[in-house]
């Protein structure tokens, strides 16, 4: 892997022709060079339109379900291949674990987003958002938000500390909102995301131009980014600064977020003392913090706030798990649960953070700046003066106000320790981070957890509580989740990466559509009120419940007879169910409540008497029932009323890897005079075809 890292664009793997300016990486426990990086001649404004263009028209072509089921598909294809990944990020300076958090972590979130796409996104192109705004009085004219995809590119600007995790997290949901990527990862470990895009090109998956790769520096890239384009930056908060100053962010439209530097804090409750379970799960999480990736997590822990009687007895613990459970060396090498930085430029900057914060007042007392003793592959201990080696350390602050503990970070195996008196004083540590990615709580007693929520919560992108009962179950403090938002206000960037759909419709514009019923049908494909429907009396008498999902169309509906209501009827369900409340049973009573007339049908007799109503009974492509949503009773119904039910198709979802899909039909309940009685959506699963005869 000595020679120049390649490229993917336009469908091609790219080397420059010369690897004169070439930038050499390295073994970050050897030393030895393991590729040479350049992007000299690349065409990137070519490699920007092909996204545009090939990207945009392949990914167009496909539904929200199909973008997900080929996210299922690629976290396969990775995982048959994970093996040839963690030999490569042994390279980096990750141990196994650590791979297991970048490579499978990154795999899980296309596994993640596969899922969640199919469950809450329709099998469609266009994510309608929210309910409909009736805009006139005869319902003709109304309003919606619609969400569709942006027609330019993701342009992902990663870290060099989670060269798989940190481009899947950000390609998944670009991917399943349907626009195209370009990956440009962090030179020091390049070479593991380059394998990774070799393997997901490989496997025949990606449609054509939806991913992008660059392999080194691109310091033309702003100048060729336009409305439409969005980026996504994970690094230093001044070099985030920096871009998000650029023309093309300010005045012209491209999208910017970033996750940045963080001065995260775990905070130790008053209650959680030495010997509590609480303690004990408070010094894990902090040793596993400061030691994972050899603490090169921009959500690891760089300040522990403990109550000031604590703080000793958490230099102890700390001392004692470093030094029974940490063994630094060469990943591969038996035994080693640390390996290095990623680099020794890295190395470099890690004491050079640490010399700031020591002459900022901290003082060292766990670990040292020295050149550490190392594990090396063939079992000595030694020390390794071209490997990127950091000891862990902790350094105590006596002053909790010092500027340096809460603004430096030192981007490595290194936290510092902080004392406070009160709750509110723990709260105000945490702020003076100046916004963070996530804070983390130890504590059992839920006083505690609220008095620190209500306080520093909106600091934070993310907030963990830690106690006896989730200390087994919890992923634990810098494990971000693609079910939850990972970002943060202030100094980590103000941007939201994951997030579920929030991260899908991130990549995507989200627009007010006015018209007709009948234009909102058309634009949303879910059917609208007072657009046109088609009874099956007129549509050849055959009932929309003998429609397998080929032959059903929105708009399909049945509309039934008619059914009165009785004072028997009332009482006899009243005895079978056992709902006895007075408006169905107490005529003196029911009058007197100001909703209802008198004695009253139980709403659920309403909806079971309205599935009698328009249900086709004998077996056909309608498969079950799964479910009903968004009821609501609007008029009452006395003894003597009739009912009647209007069952529109609303919306059709095929699934794509099912013989079956799910119908939602728009239900609507009226009575004699036309009043609405009630409505609520039906979900019904159906066949994709007729059963065979």
């Amino acid at each position: 892997m000595t020679e120049i890292l390649p490229s993917y664009v336009e469908g091609e793997w790219w080397t420059p022709a010369s690897a004169a300016r070439a930038t050499e990486v390295r073994d970050a426990s050897t030393g030895e060079v393991v590729a040479r990086v350049s992007t000299d001649g690349l065409d990137l404004g070519a490699a920007l339109d092909h996204a545009r263009t090939v990207g945009q028209a392949s990914l167009g072509e496909l539904t929200f379900h199909q973008r997900a089921v080929r996210l299922k598909q690629l976290a396969l294809a990775l995982t048959e291949r994970k093996a040839e990944l963690y030999a490569l990020s042994s390279r980096t300076g990750a141990t196994t674990q650590d791979s297991w958090v970048d490579i499978d972590g990154g795999i899980g979130v296309l596994f993640a987003y596969s899922s969640k796409g199919r469950r809450e996104l329709p099998n469609a192109k266009v994510y309608v958002d929210g309910g409909v705004e009736n805009l006139s009085k005869d319902g003709s004219f109304l309003g919606r938000h619609i969400y569709t995809r942006l027609r330019g590119v993701a342009v992902q600007i990663n870290a060099f500390n989670f060269p798989v995790w940190g481009a899947l997290e950000k390609f998944a949901p670009a991917f399943l909102a349907g626009v195209p990527t370009l990956v440009k990862p962090a030179t020091p470990t390049g070479y593991l995301a380059e394998a990774m895009v070799r393997v997901m090109v490989e496997s025949g998956l990606l449609p054509a131009g939806s991913l992008q790769l660059v392999s080194g520096s691109v310091p033309d890239l702003f100048d060729e980014l336009r409305l439409g384009d969005l980026v996504a930056f994970t690094g230093s908060a001044s070099t985030a600064e920096q871009l998000r100053a650029h023309e093309c962010v300010q005045t012209g439209g491209v999208r910017f977020t970033s996750e940045t530097d963080s001065i995260n804090a775990s905070v130790l409750g008053t209650d959680a003392v030495a010997g509590t379970p609480e303690f004990d799960a408070y010094i894990k999480q902090l040793v596993a913090e400061m030691t994972t990736k050899a603490g090169q997590k921009c959500t690891a822990i760089r300040r522990a706030i403990v109550p000031t009687a604590a703080v000793d007895d958490v230099i102890a613990a700390v001392r004692e798990r470093l030094s029974a459970r940490v063994v630094l060396g060469d990943p591969r090498a038996e035994g080693v649960t640390m390996g290095p930085l990623a680099s020794t430029a890295q190395r470099e900057e890690v004491l050079r953070q640490v010399g700031r914060l020591q002459a900022g007042g901290g003082e060292l007392v766990i670990g040292t700046t020295d050149a550490p003793i190392v594990r090396h592959v063939d079992g000595s201990e030694r020390p390794a003066p071209d490997g990127a080696f950091v000891a862990p350390m902790l350094l105590r602050f006596p002053d909790a106000q010092s500027p340096a503990v809460n603004e430096i970070e030192a981007f490595g195996p290194v936290s510092s320790i902080i004392g406070y008196g009160t709750l509110d004083e723990a709260s105000a540590l945490v702020a003076r981070g100046g916004g963070s990615l996530v804070t983390s709580v130890a504590t059992h007693d839920p006083e505690v957890a609220v008095a620190l929520a209500t306080g520093m919560a909106a600091y934070n992108g993310r907030v963990l509580f830690l106690d006896r009962d989730d200390a087994r179950s919890s992923t634990g403090h810098g494990s971000p989740l693609p079910n939850l938002v990972h970002g943060g206000p202030g100094r980590a960037g103000g941007g939201e990466e994951l997030g579920g759909i929030r991260a899908v419709l991130h990549h995507m514009q989200r627009t007010a559509v006015q018209g007709s019923p009948a234009m909102m049908t058309a634009l949303t494909g879910v059917w609208h009120q007072g657009a046109a429907a088609r009874p099956y009396e007129q549509d050849g008498g055959v009932h929309p419940f003998r429609k397998s999902l080929a032959e059903l169309h929105v708009g399909d509906q049945v509309r039934s007879g008619s059914r009165t209501v009785t004072l028997d009827d009332i009482e006899t369900f009243a005895a079978f169910t056992g709902d006895t409340f007075y408006a169905h049973m107490d005529e003196t009573a029911a009058s007197a409540n100001p909703f209802f007339p008198g004695r009253v049908a139980h709403g659920y007799l309403l909806v079971s008497w309205a599935a009698g109503l328009f249900v086709d009974p004998a077996p056909g492509p309608v498969l079950a029932n799964s479910g009903l949503e968004n009821l609501r009773f609007v008029t009452p119904v006395s003894p003597g009323d009739d009912i009647r039910v209007e069952l529109t198709a609303k919306q059709i979802t095929p699934r794509e890897t099912d013989e079956y899909g799910e119908v939602r039909w728009d239900a609507v309940l009226k009575n004699q005079h036309d009043d609405i009685v009630a409505t609520y959506d039906v979900l019904t699963l159906v066949a994709k075809e007729q059963a065979a005869a």
